[in-house]
């Protein structure tokens, strides 16, 4: 029988990953020849108490805000509690990121030197009471000496379509060249494909308007980001990279849409893949239904190599 495992390293070439199924199947730590490149990881316990993301994690059963505490879907009129403990709200008050990671014990139904799979059944009152619609998500993390790949699939239980809504958070920095701090963020440079950027409101949500975004291809320094694209293609890469090293976020299948956020100050760079964009369980834009017993599959990757 599937089982929860604390943590789990997986390694490859002068890669290493520590995954946590029992909080949310989080990527608490990858190293590149021992150094860190994932941020927001250097105080877990802190994180999961104030419901913070961190690492990479899973944002499920939607990614980023909604704009209220009541959707519609799939012809189900939902209304979230506020004081549920599972769920997460940013400055202004509005639902985030759906079910905090620490909240989502995962099951590892396989696990060797450079994989992990693992499975969440969506199925107790306390989920279907933010989200009711019975699936089932299913989880591979594969490590390689160039990357690690992340495929994710929903499958829709008997009694009704499934909405999908989710995405990943992937925090990403990058050290000096000798692994002994941060790059200053004047020596990052950020590649941004050419996509349509979704007008957002005061709160960070879409309001369904969408201009052209040429991309992006210059040293990060004191540029800030926090915007929500629709890809153009099927496909897209997303890139920082500084001290001979590259780390490169790859869309490879179902995320149509990604968020790019970049706060000025901080050290960090977060490239996010995202099956629909914010808000799409309240507002239904690019929001996609799963039939019952059907499935829907989603991968993206993380590259590292040289720049």
């Amino acid at each position: 029988m599937p089982h929860p495992v604390a943590a789990r390293t997986l390694v490859a070439g002068d890669l290493d990953a520590t995954v946590l199924p029992e909080q949310g199947m989080l990527v608490a730590s990858l190293r590149h020849r021992g150094v860190e490149l994932l941020r927001r990881v250097q105080d877990l316990a802190t994180a999961a108490a104030r419901g913070s993301s961190a690492g990479i994690p899973l944002l499920h059963p939607w990614a980023n805000r909604l704009a209220s505490l009541r959707y519609q879907a799939a012809g189900l009129d939902v209304a979230l509690d506020p004081a549920s403990p599972l769920l997460h709200f940013d400055e202004n008050g509005l639902p985030m990121h759906g079910v905090p990671w620490s909240r989502l014990v995962w099951n590892v139904t396989e696990a060797s030197r450079e994989r992990i799979a693992a499975r969440l059944d969506w199925s107790r009152p306390e989920l279907l009471a933010l989200f009711p619609f019975a699936h089932r998500l299913e989880l591979v993390a594969t490590l390689r000496s160039d990357g690690l790949t992340f495929e994710t699939t929903l499958i829709a239980g008997d009694a009704g379509p499934v909405p999908v809504a989710f995405g990943f958070h992937p925090y990403l920095g990058l050290p000096n060249r000798f692994g002994l701090s941060n790059l200053s963020r004047a020596e990052w440079r950020l590649r941004l494909p050419a996509m349509r950027r979704l007008a957002l409101d005061g709160n960070g949500i879409p309001t369904g308007e969408e201009s052209d975004f040429e991309g992006f291809d210059a040293p990060l320094g004191d540029a800030h980001f926090d915007d929500g694209f629709s890809l153009i293609g099927e496909r897209a890469s997303f890139s920082i990279a500084g001290a001979d090293r590259q780390i490169t976020v790859e869309l490879l299948a179902g995320y149509p849409y990604a968020q790019v956020f970049a706060p000025r100050g901080q050290d960090y760079v977060a490239l996010e893949p995202m099956t629909a964009p914010a808000n799409a369980l309240v507002s239904g834009r690019g929001l996609r239904l799963v039939e019952p017993g059907a499935a829907f599959r989603a991968a993206f990757r993380v590259g590292v190599g040289r720049s």
